[in-house]
This record gives structure tokens, C-alpha cells and sequence, in this order.
């Protein structure tokens, strides 16, 4: 299940949406084909009659077993956006944790050699803040994963420098007095020559200066 686009901000985009590695249902898939061969093995051999009843119960656990773990599988969301390390988890009742990507201190996976294999592993994610660390198991790829935090995390550090930069740039442009503008001075000094107060030689120097500055 797609993680919800009404649940991120403004600017906020996803990046990576997983749900977790197959390996997460296998346990109860292989349950479920085992009392499936069960079942087939007690029609085949026609058992007495409470034989084949422990067997369909069986069944029937392994089958609902299957389901719930097929059902939390599906609706469990490990989603990396350009702001966000979410994961959520639920099909009625929801749970979820958060983490700022500016927040996040170390990201590190573990892997046995048979996770390696099939590619899955457990990701780690320390950040500042009550959370601590943050277990995640059963993700998909997770040293991919671990460099795609680390990407995010340094392209939200450049966004945030760069709207710094700007935000100084303004306050500095702002703090500078607009004052006339050279038509205007250029003006104000043809002025003062034509009441005698500038020489034609200081009239001409101060225009070309005025005019430089262009």
C-alpha cells in the first residue's frame, strides 16, 4: 500500500516508499504450505474421521496466520522523503515513527551472511532526541538504503545553507539606503553650476564620476 500523499507538507516529496523485504512472510507462508501437504496427504489416505478434523484445523490456523501477517506486510510503509525517515505500520489501529532528516546523527545496517543473499537486512537510525535509536527491520537493500538517508541528509543541509544565504543577502540589500538616483544627482549638479556655486571644470569631474558608477 502506497504511503498517503496527503500526509507530507508542502514541499515535501517521497523518495523511496518499501514495504519490508519478502523474507518478513516467509515464516508463516512456509506454516501454511506445510498443512496444506498435510491436508492433502490425510484425503489421499483417507484417515479416520478426527485425523482429518486436527488436520482442517490446522488449516485453518495456518491459513489465518498467513493472512494477518500477509495483511500487516502489505499496509507497512518504510518511506524516505527529502524532509523524513517514517515508518508506519497497521490495518485498523495505525502506528508510526518519524525522524527529522536534520536530526538524524548515524544510520547503519546489519546483515548475516544468508540476509546477504537474499537482500535484506536491519537498519539502525540514531538521532537527537527522546527516540534514541531506532530499530527497522527487514528492509530491502539496506546499504542502499543507509546512502539514500545519507543523500538526503546532506541535500536538506544544502537547502537549508542556501536559504540562509539568501535570507542574509536580503537583509543586507535591505539595510543599504536606496539615496537618488544618478539622473537625479546629475541633475541636482547642473543646478548648482547654473547658480554659480560649481566650476564647469568641477561640474564635468563630478558628472563623469556620477556616470562611472553606471
Amino acid at each position: 500500500m502506497a504511503f498517503p500523499p496527503n500526509l507530507l507538507s508542502n514541499d515535501e516529496v517521497i523518495v523511496l516508499d518499501l514495504v519490508p523485504h519478502w523474507w518478513y512472510i516467509v515464516k508463516s507462508g512456509s506454516l501454511l504450505g506445510l498443512a496444506v501437504v498435510l491436508g492433502l496427504i490425510a484425503v489421499l489416505n483417507d484417515y479416520y474421521g478426527w485425523v482429518n478434523s486436527i488436520v482442517g484445523l490446522l488449516l485453518l490456523i495456518a491459513l489465518g496466520y498467513f493472512g494477518i501477517k500477509y495483511a500487516q506486510w502489505r499496509s507497512t510503509n518504510f518511506v524516505i522523503t527529502n524532509e523524513r525517515v517514517i515508518t508506519r505500520t497497521g490495518v485498523v489501529s495505525k502506528k508510526g515513527m518519524e525522524i527529522p532528516v536534520d536530526r538524524i546523527n548515524t544510520v547503519f545496517f546489519e546483515q548475516g551472511a544468508f540476509e546477504r543473499m537474499i537482500g535484506a537486512g536491519s537498519l539502525m537510525v540514531e538521532s537527537a532526541g527522546e527516540g534514541g535509536q531506532q530499530v527497522i527491520p527487514d528492509v530491502r537493500s539496506p546499504s542502499k538504503v543507509q546512502s539514500e538517508i545519507y543523500a538526503q541528509m546532506e541535500a536538506f543541509e544544502a537547502r537549508r545553507v542556501g536559504r540562509m544565504g539568501d535570507a542574509m543577502a536580503g537583509a543586507v540589500s535591505a539595510s543599504q539606503p536606496s539615496g537618488p538616483s544618478v539622473p537625479a544627482q546629475i541633475k541636482e549638479l547642473d543646478q548648482l553650476r547654473q547658480d554659480g556655486l560649481l566650476s564647469e571644470e568641477e561640474y564635468a569631474a563630478k558628472k563623469k564620476e556620477l556616470l562611472d558608477r553606471m
